[in-house]
């Protein structure tokens, strides 16, 4: 049994699991950038949906963290996922208010 400290977390399947996590996260997110920036449509909800789009992937991700840890699993991948998501998210956040001060 390993413990927490000991920092052997080598698992690449979980990694690869987070990375196409993050990546799909980060794939829908730009589709609703896209629809942002293209003209026509409805673009300050198109702006609003991408910082919800990436929180919403911060939140599953750190889900993930929980249901892996009960698990027996290495967790830390995932929650580093989370971060990395929320910490996207962040800067996200200026995405609606280019929006607000364009219109």
């Amino acid at each position: 049994m390993t413990n927490d400290v000991e920092k052997r977390w080598h698992d690449p399947a979980a990694f690869r699991a987070a990375v196409t996590y993050v990546l799909a996260v980060v794939a829908l997110a730009a589709v609703a950038f896209a629809c942002y920036v293209i003209p026509g449509g409805k673009p300050l909800l198109a702006a609003i949906l991408v910082p919800v789009i990436v929180f919403g992937g911060g939140v599953g991700a750190f889900i993930q963290t929980y249901r892996v840890w009960k698990a027996g699993g290495t967790w830390v991948i995932w929650q580093g996922a989370g971060w990395f998501l929320f910490a996207l998210f962040l800067m996200c956040l200026s995405v609606p208010g280019a929006a607000l001060t364009a219109t």
